[in-house]
């Protein structure tokens, strides 16, 4: 019985943490300082973003960590306190990096050279990577029958928590980078070292699993909602200070709530508990210890899914296929937004029609991330639809939002956005799922991580040697500026022809594992209800 209360519990202390280490999504806030303090150009400071996208995007230590930690305890037979290792390493990294980053732009310390600056980097954001795999691994393995919801929810405040941190920066650093840079090191740290131990591996079902979670993401669209709000209206409005302390309260009481949703899901559950165990205890139908597992968890021991380790994973086609999917997808979605005010800027779009593109891209991406988990696992439970098949209909969606984006129409670019932001999420939170659901939880950390490399390298390959590459074949005009919309219309008619193809490659794998899924994940599922 404990067991099952305290992966609600565990589930709020995750998504607490995610709302704090989004801190990558921010760069944008303190880079014009780091370039101004350390003297840097715009290529120097390009080589830093790098090692930031390679850093919060490459979690493979972070996924080997998770997974000998979790064989060392053997998840599949018993219970753990949780893997806290894995966070305090996170800790420890974004501390390091975030410290001495803040030390050197405020001359505390000499000016680093660029490979140390790098290195500090680096540090920071693969500190989100321990963090988000220990959260995302631990909420698939206490919500197996309801991964895509779990991943859904955990994935979209991770991607809210940028504009989280946001708020957190207008309010209290007012307006200052130096000071935002030394938050990061100290709010992320603080937040995972206090919540870790509550992170716990807790492998049992309940029949209000589904309604409880469904909570969880009525509380992840309020605060989307209000994020969004909060955003349009400081780009139309200059909030003061006080309006911007409003602001933060309401921030904060909201995500506050999962607390009061976990001590329900509690309340109910040991309720329940006690009235089974009584009335077995009466009627003599059942033993008083065997009918908490049968009406109240069940202990999901059934190895229907093999658990495939990294190498093996990387023999199966299914895993190539994922991955080259994910590159189409993942990569173009990247490159657009690393690109997005350029795009406007050469459409003639103000600045803050710009910054407002790019403030509500998070919006996007969250529902992208949300949406996905939760409509995959409708279908998946209801008609034993295989999770590839949503894989593909969003890169089919996303060659769509790069053509509008070609096209140039004015103003049109804000539905473009809107499709390939939305798009881009549900990747996401689609492939850790499909990664756990193929080659199984054991080693599901180091797989999903390798597989996320995609990211970085579709975002390279698009952003420097398909965008750059036609775009200065274009610019004419002073430092190299472009307007008009020939700028960028053939690097988004070359992305949504990738995406297409992304497209066509996601079918296959679903093809592929439709069978699997219809007879190993789609039983089990059966199996788990009529339990």
């Amino acid at each position: 019985m404990d067991s099952l209360n305290a992966k609600w519990i565990a589930t709020v202390a995750s998504i607490w943490i995610q709302c704090s280490t989004g801190a990558s999504y921010t760069f944008a806030i303190y880079s014009s300082t780091l370039k101004s303090t350390q003297d840097y150009d715009q290529s120097t400071l390009a080589i830093v973003s790098v090692f930031k996208d390679i850093g919060a995007n490459v979690g493979i230590l972070s996924g080997l960590l998770y997974s000998f930690i979790t064989l060392k305890h053997n998840i599949r037979f018993k219970f753990l306190r949780g893997p806290w290792e894995v966070h305090l390493a996170g800790s420890i990294l974004c501390f390091i990096g975030y410290f001495f980053m803040w030390l050197s732009v405020v001359g505390l310390t000499h000016r680093p050279p660029l490979q140390l600056m790098s290195l500090y980097m680096f540090m920071a954001a693969q500190a989100q990577t321990f963090f988000n795999t220990a959260n995302i691994v631990t909420g698939v393995i206490n919500f197996g029958d309801y991964s895509g919801t779990i991943v859904g929810i955990l994935k979209g405040f991770l991607g809210l928590s940028g504009a989280v941190l946001i708020q957190v920066y207008e309010t209290i650093c007012k307006g200052n980078p130096s000071t935002y840079l030394l938050i990061l090191a100290l709010l992320p740290t603080f937040v995972s070292l206090s919540l870790m131990c509550l992170v716990s591996i807790n492998q049992t079902n309940s029949v209000d699993d589904k309604k409880h979670l469904n909570a969880f993401s009525a509380v992840a669209l309020t605060l989307a909602a209000y994020i969004m709000i909060i955003i349009i209206m400081e780009n139309i409005f200059s909030f003061p200070f006080w309006a911007h302390i409003s602001t933060s309260i309401i921030l904060v009481l909201l995500l506050a709530y999962p607390l009061k949703i976990a001590i329900t899901a509690q309340r109910e559950n040991t309720e329940r508990f006690e009235q089974t165990f009584y009335a077995e205890r009466t009627y003599h139908e059942l033993p008083g210890d065997a009918s908490e597992v049968k009406h109240v968890s069940c202990d999901r021991k059934l190895p229907v899914e093999e658990d495939m380790n990294l190498l093996q994973a990387m023999g199966t086609g299914n895993f190539w296929l994922l991955f080259i999917a994910m590159i189409c997808g993942m990569g173009s979605g990247m490159a657009t937004i690393n690109n997005l005010s350029q795009v406007g800027e050469s459409l003639g779009y103000t600045t803050i029609e710009t910054n407002s593109l790019v403030s509500l891209w998070s919006i996007w991406n969250f529902l992208g991330r949300f949406g996905a988990g939760s409509v995959s696992d409708i279908f998946l439970h209801r008609n034993g639809w295989a999770r590839p098949f949503f894989t593909a209909l969003t890169l089919a969606t996303m060659c769509i939002g790069h053509i509008v984006i070609a096209s140039g129409i004015p103003k049109i670019l804000y539905v473009g956005t809107v499709i390939v932001g939305v798009c881009y999420g549900s990747q996401w939170s689609l492939m850790p799922t499909i990664s756990s659901e193929l080659f199984g939880v054991g080693h599901m950390g180091t797989i999903f991580n390798t597989i996320g490399i995609a990211s970085p390298v579709g975002s390279y390959i698009f952003s420097v040697r398909v965008i750059g590459y036609f775009y200065d074949k274009v610019a004419n005009g002073e430092n190299d500026s472009c307007y008009g919309t020939h700028c960028f219309m053939l690097s988004f008619l070359i992305m949504a022809s990738v995406a297409f193809l992304g497209c066509l490659v996601a079918f296959l794998l679903f093809f592929r594992t439709r069978r699997f899924y219809n007879q190993v994940v789609f039983g089990r599922l059966q199996h788990s209800s009529r339990t």
